[in-house]
């Protein structure tokens, strides 16, 4: 049976909400709902799922301050951040709103008769979602999957489920049948695992640590199930000599420091041209120094603290083994506050350098040459984002070709755009989310051959 779970506020350590978490057999009730469902909306006509998801998009902007709100007491995200956060859910199911009356599949030429693929929905869906940002990533995943024809079960993170149940609340006034979209809040080695084990679930979204991406990706492979894995990162951010250096210095903290540094996109290697070394770091301190960290509740508040204990712990042991050049003073103590931190990367093999902390820690990394910069930026297991400052456009095309990561941008620290694919290279994850290719991780094709008979006489 179900058991009570206290989620806490990690800004002053109070419980906010006590929910009740499902166990394996609860959770195999919400998949065979989920299937039972899934005909009656793979039937649906494209334009009645279109307009439901259009609702569900207007019930998430009237409750944007409730799930806003959630988020904040849950996750600890200043409440700035979180209302964006979700009016970007909204987007995201917008976005997917417009996918099932565009047809998607192709007609090839052969002999003997015409030739024509269709793209077919899976099946059962579903999403694991990680609490570093959990109704957004949620959406990620669950709107092209409804879109596409799937019926969707979301597995939110333990500590931060709040914000799932207020949508599949907004799911159902929206006039979504039960057991299209439904929330599994439990363990990660219960009720997630079941996800990937369960012969009815068809796919599996998984967003959180490589380490545990490989064990859903184990627990998917006996059944061939189809697997979506957006996992850990170690990004660079790297500052040629032609940059503007103003504008890369005074844009760099909020590239790695933006919600406690608890983002896989976070650029926690900043590789400095040596040529500019001793005129970058003083701006970039000096905007390192301006971030509000206090309490989320607070409109001016911009980071706000790491999500539990143990995460605290983790970064501080990677702190206490490495040189600081910076540290943000006096930060609130009372919750799982850290200040903002810039660390020496001197010797840029230091684990400080090469692991994800998944907090507001950055390694400043001196480089001499292109060649060197690269080798630094790649000399990582993950691939997933990072950046490139110049004014040489020659010089940008040349280095994001060489650099082995799927989400890279020019002169800006911007990773995510709803309208554009999103996914990692090596340790980074399997597979792309969002943008206009997004729907195929959720369809099989289809090929039909239709023979034509010659004209007799």
């Amino acid at each position: 049976m179900s058991t009570t779970q206290n989620i806490v506020n990690p800004a002053d350590l109070s419980v906010c909400a006590t929910v009740e978490f499902l166990e394996v057999e609860e959770v195999d009730e919400l998949i065979h709902r989920a299937h039972h469902r899934y005909p009656s909306w793979r039937a649906m006509t494209p334009h009645d799922r279109r307009q439901l998801l259009l609702a569900f998009a207007r019930e998430v902007r009237d409750h944007c301050e409730e799930l806003a709100e959630a988020e904040m007491r849950s996750a600890g995200h200043p409440i700035t951040s979180a209302r964006g956060e979700a009016l970007g859910v909204a987007d995201v199911i917008e976005y997917f709103a417009g996918f099932p009356e565009h047809p998607s599949g192709r007609q090839i030429p052969v002999a003997g008769g015409i030739d024509v693929t269709f793209r077919e929905p899976l099946g059962v869906v579903g999403v694991i979602v990680p609490w570093n940002f959990p109704m957004l990533i949620a959406s990620w995943g669950f709107a092209p999957a409804l879109a596409a024809g799937n019926t969707v079960v979301l597995k939110p993170a333990e500590a931060t489920p709040l914000s799932a149940l207020i949508l599949e609340r907004l799911a159902l006034n929206a006039g979504f049948p039960e057991g299209v979209f439904q929330v599994a809040p439990g363990r990660g080695d219960s009720a997630g695992w079941r996800l990937a084990t369960n012969e009815l679930v068809r796919k599996v979204c998984f967003t959180g640590s490589t380490r545990v991406g490989k064990q859903i990706m184990a627990g998917c492979a006996d059944q061939m199930k189809r697997v979506t894995l957006e996992l850990g990162g170690k990004s660079a951010n790297i500052i040629f000599g032609d940059a503007d250096v103003e504008a890369a210095a005074k844009a760099a903290p909020f590239a790695v420091f933006d919600n406690a540094g608890q983002d896989c996109c976070a650029r926690s290697r900043l590789l400095v041209d040596r040529a500019i070394y001793d005129d970058f770091l003083p701006i970039f301190l000096e905007a390192t120094a301006s971030i509000i960290v206090g309490d989320p509740h607070d409109d001016r508040t911009q980071m706000g603290p790491l999500i539990s204990a143990q995460q605290l712990a983790r970064v501080q042991g990677y702190v206490a083994e490495a040189e600081v050049i910076y540290q943000v003073p006096n930060v609130l103590t009372k919750g799982y506050y850290f200040a903002p931190t810039v660390l020496s990367g001197a010797d840029a093999s230091a684990p400080s350098c090469r692991e994800e902390i998944f907090g507001p820690v950055v390694s400043v990394v001196p480089f001499d040459t292109e060649a060197e910069a690269l080798q630094i930026a790649n000399d990582s297991i993950y691939g997933l984002s990072g950046s490139v400052w110049t004014r040489d456009l020659s010089r940008a095309l040349r280095v994001v070709r060489q650099l082995e990561s799927g989400n890279l941008s020019v002169n800006s620290n911007s990773s995510v755009r709803y309208s554009t694919p999103f996914g990692g290279f090596k340790g980074s994850g399997i597979g792309r989310e969002l943008g206009p290719d997004a729907l195929d991780a959720f369809t099989e094709v289809k090929n039909v051959f239709i023979a034509i008979e010659e004209e007799k006489g």
